[in-house]
């Protein structure tokens, strides 16, 4: 599945994970939005796929600390997304963990981060009034 067809399904999930305390809580600021500006969809993609290769392995022993609440926009999109852990990863995508992601699951999970990251940068600010 690409992107396109995936949307139906980011967009389900997002819904679920809009009823979250926790995940609802994550929002861009706007140094993040500065950024994705800045540097474009095409860099924040390829950010995306590096963060999701490098930090997102089969066995980790810090799993669900290993991905930092703050300091780029796509570590915040991974959490607003449970795309930040394999326990997140295994709970909301059912994606298992203790296996390689396949290039089908990386390209899924960087879909969603960049749906989440789009919607965000359409959305107001945290604390503006609109």
């Amino acid at each position: 599945m690409n992107f396109a067809e995936n949307t139906v399904r980011y967009a389900q999930i997002s819904a679920a994970l809009s009823r979250s305390r926790f995940r609802s809580r994550f929002r861009l600021g706007l140094k993040d939005r500065q950024y994705i500006c800045d540097r474009g969809w095409e860099t924040m993609r390829r950010h995306a796929a590096e963060l999701v290769a490098e930090r997102l392995p089969p066995f980790t022993p810090n799993d669900g600390k290993q991905t930092p609440m703050r300091g780029h926009p796509v570590f915040i999109a991974q959490h607003a997304t449970a795309c930040c852990c394999r326990g997140c990863l295994e709970k909301w995508h059912k994606i298992p963990s203790g296996r390689a992601l396949t290039a089908a699951e990386q390209e899924y999970i960087v879909g969603m981060l960049l749906f989440w990251m789009q919607r965000e940068m359409t959305s107001p600010l945290p604390g503006s009034r609109r």
